[in-house]
């Protein structure tokens, strides 16, 4: 058995002990300002980062750090509070290796979010986009030596997003009085903000919004067999990133996913009902 193997077993064989005949069927990995959904969990068995064995620690603004396994929408689920980002220095087995513990776990679905900038000039701040495709321009996290117990060599992505959770999505925010975007997500290594000119860039190579994670966590996710649905917070407009007077802010990043956050915890509980 391989290193990295080694320590998926151990990290989720330290959480099947703290977890008991828990079984999670769903896997949430929660960005930038999203982490209240976690609240929403019942009777959840709260776990740091820091606790377990080989798990990076959340360093980015609005990520607690945190494992929560519990209750959502009937179903027991496995939540991130917060994720790990290649720019905080990780390694991508790093920045990954908690979505194949959930795999080990016995998850089958992965829900993922995160906050990111608008390409699209049809979004507005507040707006949530269903990721329908990606494109990478990080490393990808496979690279390396094959982890044959989890998935092949060559996994297909031709289909990343599973297109019945999207249409599912979709009708859950219509029945809610909201409406569920869907555009495709470009992937940036961070940590700075882009360039006016990579804004343009990304929006011409068919982007519709960009951040600085999630597609990682996917292709893992993918890897391995699970399915995944992505959601994005549009937290600016593609026509303000474009003014003389714009600046990105952190701090108005996670704002701005604050104020998305209600319209996400029901679009994530209607999914998980529908599993």
């Amino acid at each position: 058995m391989l290193e990295k193997e080694e320590q998926i077993y151990k990290a989720a064989g330290f959480l099947k002990m703290r977890i008991g005949n828990k079984k999670p069927v769903a896997g949430i990995i929660l960005g930038s300002g999203l982490g209240a959904l976690a609240d929403k969990i019942e009777d959840a068995i709260v776990v740091p980062y820091s606790d377990i064995p080989y798990f990076p620690v959340s360093t980015a603004v609005g990520h607690k750090g945190n494992l929560l396994i519990g209750t959502l929408g009937g179903k027991c689920v496995i939540c991130m509070q917060g994720r790990f980002h290649y720019y905080e220095g990780y390694s991508m087995d790093q920045v990954t290796i908690a979505i194949r513990v959930m795999k080990v776990l016995g998850v089958e679905y992965l829900l993922v979010s995160c906050a990111c900038g608008g390409l699209n000039p049809d979004f507005r701040v507040g707006d949530l986009m269903a990721i329908e495709d990606h494109i990478n321009l990080l490393p990808n996290p496979l690279i390396g030596q094959n982890l044959a117990t989890f998935g092949t060599r060559f996994p297909d992505m031709s289909h990343p997003y599973d297109e019945n959770l999207i249409a599912k999505g979709k009708q859950i925010a219509a029945e809610n009085g909201f409406e569920l975007k869907s555009g495709v997500y470009v992937a940036g290594s961070g940590p700075s903000y882009e360039t006016k000119a990579e804004y343009r860039y990304m929006r011409i190579i068919g982007g519709d919004a960009v951040a600085m994670s999630t597609v990682p966590e996917v292709i893992v996710a993918r890897h391995c067999g699970i399915n995944v649905f992505g959601v994005s917070v549009i937290t600016n407009a593609s026509g303000d990133t474009q003014k003389a007077d714009f600046v990105n802010d952190e701090q108005e990043v996670i704002k701005a996913a604050d104020k998305a956050v209600k319209k996400m915890t029901t679009l994530f509980i209607g999914l998980i009902r529908a599993l």
